[in-house]
C-alpha cells in the first residue's frame, strides 16, 4: 500500500454507500484495531502485573486458596482468549496493508461495513459464516 495520510473527520463512521475499502475507510479500520490492541496490550500487563504481585501468597484457609487458584485460571484462560486476539488483530492489520482487509477469504466479496463495525477482525462474509456454522453443526450431530 502507499503511505498516504489519510486524515479523518473526529466524527467519520463508514457508510454503505461510500466506495468499499476506501482509503478512508481502511484508515478507520485501521485505527479500531489499533485502540482495540493497545487495550488488550494494557489489560494483559494489568494481569501480568497482578499475578507476580499474588505469585507467592499462600491462603490459609483451604476454601480462599481453591477460590484464589480458580480466579487465577480463569485470568489465564480469559489471557490465552486475548493473545489469540491479538494475533487476530496482527493479521486483520497485515490485510490492511496487502490490501485485501473487508473481503471475504472464501468468496472474495466484501464483508459489509455493518459486520466490520461489530468484528472488525472478521475475515468471512456473513453468508459464507453462516455456511461454515452449519457445516460444523451437520459434523458434530454425525
Amino acid at each position: 500500500m502507499n503511505a498516504t495520510v489519510v486524515t479523518l473527520p473526529p466524527d467519520y463512521r463508514p457508510a454503505d454507500d461510500e466506495e468499499f475499502m476506501n482509503p478512508r475507510m481502511r484508515e478507520y479500520f485501521r485505527r479500531k484495531l489499533l485502540k482495540w490492541q493497545s487495550e488488550l496490550l494494557v489489560e494483559s500487563n494489568e494481569t501480568l502485573q497482578s499475578l507476580a504481585d499474588d505469585g507467592g501468597l499462600q491462603e490459609p484457609d483451604i476454601a480462599d486458596r481453591a477460590s484464589a487458584e480458580t480466579d487465577r485460571a480463569l485470568e489465564l484462560r480469559t489471557r490465552d482468549r486475548e493473545r489469540k486476539l491479538l494475533s487476530k488483530i496482527d493479521a486483520a492489520l497485515q490485510r490492511i496493508e496487502d490490501g485485501t482487509y473487508g473481503y471475504c477469504e472464501e468468496t472474495g466479496d466484501p464483508i459489509g461495513v455493518k459486520r466490520l463495525e461489530a468484528r472488525p477482525i472478521a475475515t468471512l462474509s456473513l453468508e459464507a459464516q453462516e455456511r461454515h456454522e452449519r457445516m460444523e453443526r451437520t459434523q458434530r450431530d454425525d
